[in-house]
């Protein structure tokens, strides 16, 4: 098997985070300049096997995608004139940021932290993988 990698795509920053490569355990990985993006994500695949890219696809309370997309997609659309063999799966990425602010919270982070935007961005990546996995997981109750 090998890594999945989610991305938190913005406009100055992008959040990444990959899973452990079992595809088991949602790990932080890094937030950098999205200029950097392609240069990161080709170093980073001769390192390592990716086999899914996640990206965060924001939507309003209605389902219809947020004006953000105007910068993610065509985002997505280089990656897989990029990496055509590698499979892209879109994840709502809705609240996110106020959920990974708030697990700053949790976990105790004074202000000054909780101000860090590519921390932020790095932990909506996490959160995103996380939702992703969990929605591949069989439920048994």
């Amino acid at each position: 098997m090998g890594r999945i990698l989610a991305v938190d795509y913005g406009r100055k920053r992008t959040g990444l985070a990959v899973t452990d490569p079992l595809g088991m355990i949602a790990n932080n990985l890094a937030t950098i300049p999205t200029g950097e993006i392609w240069d990161f994500l080709k170093d980073y695949f001769s390192k390592e096997q990716v086999v899914l890219l996640v990206v965060g696809y924001p939507r309003q309370m209605n389902n219809q995608p947020s004006e953000s997309v105007q910068f993610i997609d065509p985002f997505i659309k280089s990656f897989k004139e990029k990496y055509p063999g590698l499979p892209v799966k879109l994840m709502d990425e809705r609240f996110t940021s106020k959920i990974a602010f708030q697990t700053m919270i949790d976990a105790g982070l004074g202000k000054k932290a909780r101000r860090n935007k590519a921390l932020i961005d790095s932990i909506s990546a996490t959160i995103i993988l996380e939702s992703y996995l969990d929605s591949q997981a069989p439920h048994e109750f």
